[in-house]
């Protein structure tokens, strides 16, 4: 018999095991001293004598052996058949096991130690166990679930799981249904841990932009690998990618919603321009604007600063080391892009700063005059199209008139 699990059941069972005494990120009931015969235990064995590097590290993947078959391939689903995890012995082997206990403690006689041993070990199974999970069989599901996580980050992520894109189906067995939560709850407890380490890493963040000091939040990021959080730069990409597809390239409406601000400063720059061309005063010096994030980050979008030639995706992390979209660098509190515009001896020509650094206008890397200033006219027809369109009420229009 096949059940589902409701979503319910799973948030209980998560925040259960979120509160159980026993560490999700290491194998707890591990011990060094293995016996020479674990690898023959056929269907009573463990998981680590099949892959025994998990004896080390229970967390890690083998990404060496599991990868696509070739590099234009993607995952795109993923079926998984899983036996439960470790669980009791049932009543039939519990009784094997107990008379031949009472057997040895009974009638053995020697002086040998692995009697002696024996001898004084305590029978403790139970016939009311009868075959349930385990403790170590509720961490083989929860490790288990991180791993192939790991292994398949598009496939089975907490966005595919809030949106109803993973199912889960179990035996009606107490093992089988146990070893379902188990694994839901391993996926619950990841992404907590990453949300957890995510406010980590604003709370170093904060205390140095506040504060200006290295909070001890910081340190936890110094011992990344050791308590399994994600690398600083994995949280910067993370963040990214965030800001790419909510207010930058991801999707073309991101950078529309600057058209009204992108005439405002054309508008503004074209008055100085012909201000200076008909030999009057330019009336308006500078103007100060002041907003936010998603103010600024869209409008540099329009204008096509820092677009990489492959998008940022969540598969792609390893290749975008050298990503120019980078919102460190990009976007800190006061980030500030500069347009000065420029009388020389009659020639008009623009300078863009982003955080009092000069900036290349793209596309006219070749065409840039001193100090990365182009021709003022030269920047005008870069951005003609845009000039002639980008109607912000046309753009962001919910049903287009025909």
């Amino acid at each position: 018999m096949l059940l589902t699990i409701p979503l319910k059941v799973i948030i209980a069972h998560f925040f259960f095991s979120y509160i159980s005494c026993c560490s999700l990120w290491r194998n707890v009931l591990t011990t060094p001293d293995i016996p020479a015969i674990a690898k023959y235990f056929t269907t009573k064995g463990r998981y680590e004598e099949v892959n025994p590097y998990l004896i080390d590290d229970i967390l890690a993947v083998n990404k060496s052996l599991v990868k696509p078959p070739s590099a234009e391939c993607r995952e795109i689903h993923l079926t998984a058949i899983i036996r439960h995890g470790s669980r009791y012995p049932t009543i039939k082997n519990v009784k094997k096991m107990r008379e031949l206990h009472n057997l040895v403690v009974q009638k053995a006689s020697g002086e040998e130690r692995w009697l002696r041993e024996i001898t004084q070990w305590k029978m403790w199974y139970t016939d009311e166990m009868d075959g349930r999970l385990v403790q170590k069989g509720v961490l083989d599901h929860r490790h288990l679930a991180v791993r192939l996580s790991k292994l398949f980050p598009s496939l089975i992520s907490k966005e595919k799981l809030q949106d109803g894109h993973i199912k889960f189906m179990t035996s009606s067995k107490h093992r089988c249904v146990n070893s379902t939560l188990s694994f839901q709850g391993g996926l619950a407890k990841l992404w907590a841990i990453e949300d957890m380490a995510e406010a980590a890493f604003y709370l170093c963040a904060y205390e140095l932009a506040i504060k200006t000091i290295n909070s001890p939040w910081c340190q936890l990021f110094d011992e990344a690998d050791a308590l399994h959080l994600p690398h600083k730069q994995v949280l910067e990409y993370a963040n990214d990618l965030k800001q790419f597809w909510k207010r930058s390239y991801g999707h073309d409406i991101n950078s529309k919603s600057s058209c009204i601000l992108f005439h405002d400063v054309f508008s503004r720059l074209d008055r100085a321009a012909n201000e200076i061309r008909s030999g009057s005063n330019v009336t308006e010096a500078a103007t100060i604007q002041v907003g936010h994030a998603d103010t600024l980050l869209p409008l540099l979008t329009l204008l096509g600063f820092f677009k990489d030639s492959v998008p940022l995706t969540s598969n792609n992390y390893v290749t975008q080391g050298q990503r120019a979209f980078r919102t460190s660098r990009m976007m800190p509190y006061a980030a500030n892009l500069v347009l000065v515009l420029y009388d020389c001896s009659g020639n008009l020509r623009l300078q863009a700063l982003l955080n009092e650094r000069p900036l290349a206008f793209p596309g006219l890397a070749t065409n840039q005059g001193e100090e990365g200033a182009p021709l003022y006219q030269d920047v005008r027809d870069h951005y003609g199209e845009l000039l002639q369109g980008c109607d912000f009420e046309k753009e962001c229009q919910l049903f287009p008139s025909k």
